[in-house]
């Protein structure tokens, strides 16, 4: 266990060094800040002076191994488009975009996992077939495409939703939430089920094919033999082998939440990191596109490493070739 966890952990460890320096390539190919900083009129030496208080005059690995030790500190530099600390921008943003991605998973697993049992169970039957049709279409639809038709059904013609914004949020400490307040929950719920569909659909579509597999195994037919009710063998057995591989999927999926909530978030002025993104692009806000770079791999990391060790905990076959080596 302790040498998968520490090979795990330093596979993580190059994953975010290659990252890093992607993210450091920006400051050095991308723009160059001390124009954006001080403008096209500035004097050669106010552009010198500058360079060298940004550290920019240091070699290239004296730069990099600085621009680490800022970035372990959640430390990226000012926001060149608002002048203002980039921790704390993400910091100000984070809580949004974590809750739209919990609330959208959460959608995505407990709708997602059900319809993939019955469609398994119902095969061949006209309801499962009509569920895989629409899953079709879930997996096929642009984001952006459904968050507008969304849009145009419950806040346009129903009025039921708002379209836009946050709604109502509460301060706990430093951190923010719309949950706790009925109109935060009136305003999540449009981009979190246009950006839970693909994961919904997706997560549908494995437990289904993960469930026909199992189904056909000898250690179901031996449940069957013994005299075990249905009941028993679908969600006693095969359900429960059938979500070790989703497992994987979910967690990533997870990560995909967090990382591809930027066009829900443009759709829905959602006031979250991917929106912020999009407005460093627009303003080629280095820093800010290199924190959120830096960040978002760091949670696909984290995520994928949880997966790792909750399959590992999950599948005995692991543990069984662990103690092996």
């Amino acid at each position: 266990m302790l040498v998968f966890i520490l090979r795990r952990l330093v596979q993580s460890l190059i994953v975010m060094l290659t990252v890093a320096c992607v993210s450091f390539m920006l400051f050095q190919y991308v723009g160059d800040p001390v124009t954006n900083l001080l403008g096209q009129d500035a004097t050669q030496e106010q552009r010198e002076a500058l360079r060298r208080d940004l550290g920019l005059d240091a070699p290239f690995p004296v730069q990099f191994a600085r621009f680490v030790g800022n970035a372990v500190q959640g430390e990226f530099g000012l926001s060149l488009r608002q002048g203002r600390k980039v921790s704390d921008l993400i910091a100000e943003r984070l809580p949004a975009t974590l809750e739209l991605a919990l609330v959208a998973g959460l959608i995505a697993l407990s709708v997602g996992i059900p319809l993939g049992v019955y469609a398994a169970l119902r095969r061949g039957k006209a309801s499962s077939q009509l569920l895989m049709m629409l899953s079709l279409l879930g997996v096929s639809l642009p984001t952006f495409l459904i968050g507008i038709l969304l849009i145009l059904v419950f806040a346009v013609w129903l009025k039921w939703l708002p379209s836009f914004g946050r709604g109502d949020v509460l301060a706990i400490g430093s951190w923010t939430t719309g949950l706790l307040t009925a109109d935060g929950l009136r305003h999540v719920l449009l981009p979190a089920i246009t950006l839970s569909v693909f994961q919904l659909t997706l997560i549908m579509r494995l437990v289904r094919a993960e469930m026909l597999e199992v189904l056909r195994t000898d250690y179901i037919k031996f449940a069957r033999a013994r005299g075990l009710s249905n009941q028993a063998v679908y969600f006693g057995h095969a359900l429960k082998n059938t979500l070790v591989p989703v497992i994987t999927i979910t967690g990533l999926q997870l990560g995909q939440l967090i990382a591809f909530a930027i066009i829900t978030e443009t759709v829905f002025q959602w006031p979250g990191m991917g929106l912020l993104f999009i407005q460093a692009v627009q303003f080629a806000d280095i820093p800010v596109m290199a924190a959120y770079l830096c960040l978002i791999s760091f949670i696909f990391v984290s995520i994928n490493l949880l997966v790792d060790l909750l399959y590992f905990a999950v599948d005995p076959r692991l543990r069984t070739q662990g103690k092996a080596h």
